[in-house]
């Protein structure tokens, strides 16, 4: 027997854990929010693939059949006996996949800063360049 309600509570465990939103997830499972939204409140009228189920695994840091498991009422991996428990380097590991996506999102910040400043600069100095060669000439 297939126990929808049992992944709804995994997933929702581990996103708080994490913490991680919808989108996040969404965007780490490469996994529509709408089915997000199904799964975590488990009023989900159609079966997901398994492939669905291992990317989301995956995007909260659980071996791939995690979710699968808990579907099923079976033990899931890593030695785990409970939904929403996992070892502390998945933990870790799932943190240090967000910290990267931030640490990105700020150096694409950063840059655009300093692209957009350069441009300033560049017009700023040509019109000192300028002043300063009709002055001195």
């Amino acid at each position: 027997m297939e126990d929808w309600q049992a992944v709804a509570s995994a997933m929702n465990s581990r996103m708080t854990e994490l913490p991680m939103t919808q989108q996040e997830l969404a965007e780490r499972s490469k996994v529509s929010v709408a089915t997000l939204r199904e799964l975590q409140y488990a009023t989900a009228t159609r079966k997901r693939s398994a492939r669905t189920l291992a990317a989301i695994s995956q995007a909260l840091g659980w071996p791939d059949d995690y979710l699968r498991a808990v579907l099923t009422g079976s033990a899931p991996p890593s030695g785990s006996g409970k939904a929403g428990q996992t070892d502390g380097s998945s933990l870790v590991l799932a943190r240090l996949d967000q910290l990267h996506a931030e640490v990105r999102r700020l150096a694409d910040a950063v840059e655009r800063i300093a692209v957009d400043v350069g441009h300033g600069d560049k017009d700023t100095s040509s019109g000192c360049t300028s002043k300063r060669r009709s002055t001195g000439e």
